[in-house]
């Protein structure tokens, strides 16, 4: 984490939280064959349409930080996408941030949802066969309010 990142409260600022997520779905992306000559070449890319961000643990100055990605479900035009931040220098198993995304395949054309090339879905489907031994994050699909007792 850089010093640039620290708000008034000593720990990294929310926006940096969302970019490097951000930064991580640009990586899952190019890993299933969505990178920029891809999107150019089908004049298509993919929206978030909808996010959710945990924060577990404070990150500070100088903590090295590491994402790991993985798909939870997709169809022909959606991706359902998970990331899990850590603090590998400080304690490697301990979950700091994730963030959840559902992610929407558009034709940049026509501006409205279409289906994924065969390929991509292909390797996105390989992808969620290899995961579907891991436990579902208790993070997924939680909700934002105040419970009441």
């Amino acid at each position: 984490m850089q010093p640039e990142w620290v708000d008034y409260n000593g720990h990294m600022n929310v926006a940096y939280y969302v970019l490097i997520f951000d930064h991580a779905t640009d990586a899952f992306l190019e890993c299933i064959g969505m990178n920029e000559a891809a999107r150019i070449a089908s004049r298509a890319s993919v929206f978030v349409v909808e996010a959710h961000l945990t924060y577990e643990k404070e990150v500070m100055v100088g903590d090295a930080l590491s994402v790991e990605s993985r798909i939870l479900d997709a169809d022909s035009k959606r991706m359902h996408l998970f990331h899990q931040m850590t603090c590998p220098s400080n304690n490697p198993d301990q979950v700091v941030a994730t963030n959840e995304l559902m992610l929407l395949y558009v034709d940049m054309m026509t501006r409205r949802s279409a289906d994924m090339p065969a390929t991509i879905r292909s390797t996105i489907k390989k992808l969620i066969c290899n995961q579907n031994d891991l436990p579902t994050p208790i993070q997924v699909g939680s909700t934002i309010g105040i419970r009441r007792r």
